[in-house]
């Protein structure tokens, strides 16, 4: 746990490049040799980082999605408290995760995209499983809906996630951000529902 606390703080600090493997080992105090131990090189560490944030992240995130409510925008606000609160929890995995998704070095961008797909597909799949769609208005374009509803709420979080890269409050943010996504809910809700 030393390892990982020393290296996400170190990487979120610093991106990929510019990462230090002899800080992280001077914060985690363990020896170089028992970093490489573990991890063969960086680059090892920074895709086994990402991948235990993420699957931390879907158990608690995921894992607690109730899918009893058959109505997208209550799932959708649910989604968003349940991320929110994680995110209190494990500022260093928000951060982290903030970092690798904007990481530009070469050597790791293709894997986080790559993975980052592969999450959207899953959790978006559970997010949308047993709709009701008969709340939409009748003659509307479902999948076109849904595709709109997506956008949306990808968009939201992308320009607010870029905000968040420069926050000197994370918490406060994050319940400005909550807060701030209600609105939006309400107009597409009024938008497509009956």
């Amino acid at each position: 746990m030393r390892i990982i606390n020393a290296s996400m703080n170190e990487f979120a600090q610093k991106g990929y490049l510019n990462a230090s493997t002899n800080q992280i080992v001077k914060e985690a105090e363990i020896s170089k040799g028992i970093l490489f131990h573990y991890f063969k090189n960086k680059k090892e560490l920074f895709l086994f980082l990402y991948d235990f944030a993420v699957d931390t992240l879907k158990e608690d995130y995921f894992g607690r999605l109730d899918t009893a409510s058959s109505d997208i925008f209550e799932r959708l606000r649910q989604i968003s408290a349940y991320k929110l609160e994680i995110l209190g929890r494990f500022p260093e995995i928000y951060n982290f995760l903030m970092a690798a998704h904007f990481e530009e070095s070469g050597e790791v961008k293709h894997d986080i995209q790559k993975r980052d797909n592969e999450l959207l597909q899953k959790g978006y799949g559970k997010v949308y499983e047993n709709i009701d769609f008969s709340l939409f208005k009748e003659g509307i374009d479902i999948k076109r809906t849904i595709e709109i509803i997506t956008w949306s709420v990808e968009g939201f979080a992308i320009r607010e996630q870029e905000k968040l890269k420069h926050s000197d409050n994370l918490e406060q943010d994050y319940q400005n951000i909550l807060a701030g996504f209600d609105p939006y809910l309400d107009i597409l809700k009024k938008s497509f529902y009956k």
